[in-house]
């Protein structure tokens, strides 16, 4: 008989619908859903920490923990394998750490995939939950492929036994699992690995719930679902839906349908009037033609209307295809959908193809992520490795913790804000520095006061922040306090200037200039929209200074775009003579980045 997991506070947590739920009526949600008979709740995953680190308003891990506190049903976290949460694979250290600060604060559930369906990079994680003493889910990612791509998929579940999970999870992001596939995957994926078998789709026109139902006829034991306004917008299996068609088949989950309308009711409340419709017809039709992620076209597609090139959208789907084939057909689990799509987003808009190549997708064809399930084309394998021998031969060693935190003092003040920067870098430095913020706001307020009063007080402004009020204030004999919410102001984008102001030495006097150039200068364009960083992480100096000289391959800048981390080198040697553009601005494609001088022969001076 099928249980039901409940995703809905996750899906609410993160792209598209992150922020749009506050998070007092966020915690009324989980209540509704605590009391409604559902397995577990999966609160959290890859997309709720990338959400919660760009809005750089309240930490992932503070979720958690208020969850934790207010339920009683299992909380689940979603993690991709190596990758964690984030979309690089990270060292053992920083995997084991991140689980134990993960149970820690309250997860119960672990749901673990790698995205190329590698399972060599789920051990260290499965041994980490293990040793949490928290229940592991393994899943199997299906995307669509090449005649053979089922038999690869069922040949790697024969092993799965070896990580001794308590079931298996077919995990479908595409959108593209029809009823008789996910009967066939169900009945041999139980066949080959003697477990319990669970499923994790998606699908627009009524397929989701199709496959989910025909998946429970075949002995499914957990199907993911969320509420019905939640699972209308992002094509998920509706919660009340799969609770009516369960029961008619005679698999009861026992879910409390009345309860669920009602937490319905909250979540139309906060939304407000405004209709939910974060994919249109234009981005679903395409993602379902082309048996892509819905989340992954809308991004591509927001991307190219951003530079005006929304009617290349076809060209980039077809060519993000034709890399996949040449890649070894690797699932579209994130954050290899991102890369895949990216290297698309430069081929098609640069008109060439292979002349540039993404960080990510670069250390995929070498092997750095896992082996996907196909060959990789040896005419790309040469042609990343033609781009390849400007550059250092190997990839940046991942992150340790241990040497992070030498460079995070002053930003990073526990060892789940260390866990953020490794994760996000830059990204993350923002949110960090809004808490401590909070935090010495809220012992400005407390001052004066006793230690019970100000514990209080910090209750109340967190009862302001959580919620929609603006203003609150208590009486309680001589003692009255009011707390009021800021008045948010407008977002005002400002240009910054092509060429930055001149550096202050210290002594009120600005620095020199450097001379005018001498020769032609290299411009060196953004590649791809993005946010531009000079350094490789946060308290890191920048990669490069005006007047320093580089010399080909050499690190100039990194630009973020669509949650990876592309690098910027330079083609040949030559002399900074002008950084365009401030750190952590967003940046269009095509725009000046640098001004380099190009040199026939090392200067003198810079011997």
């Amino acid at each position: 008989m099928a249980a039901l997991v409940d995703t809905t506070i996750r899906l609410l947590s993160q792209e598209p619908l992150a922020g749009r739920v506050q998070t007092a009526r966020l915690l009324e949600v989980a209540d509704g859903l605590d009391r409604a008979g559902f397995a577990a709740l999966e609160v959290t995953g890859g997309g709720c920490f990338d959400a919660a680190v760009r809005r750089g308003v309240e930490s992932p891990w503070e979720r958690i923990r208020t969850l934790r506190a207010r339920c009683e049903t299992p909380l689940g976290m979603a993690l991709r394998g190596r990758f964690l949460v984030g979309s690089r694979p990270l060292s053992s250290d920083v995997v084991r750490r991140f689980v134990k600060t993960a149970a820690a604060n309250g997860i119960d559930v672990f749901r673990i995939h790698d995205p190329l369906n590698d399972l060599t990079n789920l051990r260290e994680a499965a041994e980490a939950i293990h040793a949490a003493e928290k229940e592991l889910s393994v899943g199997l990612v299906h995307s669509p492929g090449p005649a053979d791509a089922t038999d690869a998929l069922l040949e790697r579940a024969q092993h799965l036994a070896d990580l001794s999970p308590a079931r298996v999870l077919i995990h479908d992001p595409t959108g593209s699992l029809d009823p008789a596939t996910a009967r066939e995957l169900v009945e041999r994926v139980r066949e080959l690995s003697g477990l319990p078998v669970g499923l994790y789709v998606q699908g627009a026109g009524g397929s989701a719930l199709a496959s989910a139902l025909e998946a429970a006829r075949a002995g499914a034991d957990l199907i993911a679902c969320a509420i019905y306004p939640v699972a209308l917008s992002l094509y998920r299996v509706s919660a009340e839906s799969a609770a009516r068609s369960l029961a008619g088949l005679g698999q009861d989950p026992g879910v409390d349908l009345d309860l669920l309308w009602e937490v319905c009711e909250l979540v139309d409340d906060a939304i407000g009037e405004e209709p939910v419709a974060p994919l249109s017809p234009r981005v679903a039709v395409r993602a379902a033609e082309h048996s892509l992620p819905a989340g992954l076209v809308a991004e591509l597609d927001a991307h190219l209307r951003s530079q005006s090139f929304g009617d290349r959208l076809d060209a980039v789907l077809e060519e993000l295809t034709a890399i996949r084939r040449e890649a070894g057909w690797p699932p579209l689990a994130s954050p290899i959908g991102q890369v895949l799509g990216s290297q698309a987003l430069i081929h098609v808009l640069s008109g060439a193809r292979w002349q540039l190549v993404v960080d990510e997708l670069r250390d995929l064809v070498e092997g750095r992520y896992g082996s996907p399930p196909g060959e990789i084309d040896p005419a790309v394998r040469r042609a990343i490795s033609l781009v390849r021998e400007a550059g250092p031969a190997d990839g940046e060693p991942p992150v340790e913790l241990d040497a992070l935190r030498e460079h995070a003092e002053g930003i990073a003040a526990s060892e789940e804000e260390l866990l953020l920067l490794a994760l996000f870098g830059d990204q993350a430095e923002g949110l960090l520095r809004a808490i401590r913020a909070r935090g010495r706001r809220d012992e400005d307020a407390a001052g004066g006061l006793g230690r019970s009063e100000s514990e209080r007080l910090r209750d109340l402004i967190r009862v302001v922040q959580e919620s929609g009020i603006g203003e609150l204030t208590i009486e309680e004999g001589e003692w009255r306090v009011t707390v009021r919410r800021q008045a948010e102001g407008a977002t005002v984008a400002a240009q910054a200037p092509l060429v930055p102001a001149a550096a202050d030495d210290g002594d009120g006097l600005p620095e020199a200039p450097l001379p005018p150039p001498v020769s032609d200068m290299i411009r060196v364009e953004a590649p791809m929209v993005g946010t531009f960083y000079r350094a490789p992480s946060p308290g890191a100096p920048p990669f490069v200074e005006a007047g320093d000289l580089v010399t080909p391959g050499q690190t100039l800048c990194i630009l973020e775009a669509m949650k990876l981390m592309n690098e910027v080198k330079a083609d040949s040697e030559a002399l900074v003579r002008t950084i365009c553009v401030e750190n952590a601005q967003a940046v269009e494609y095509g725009e000046l980045l640098f001004e380099l001088e190009p040199l026939n022969g090392r200067p003198l001076d810079a011997v």
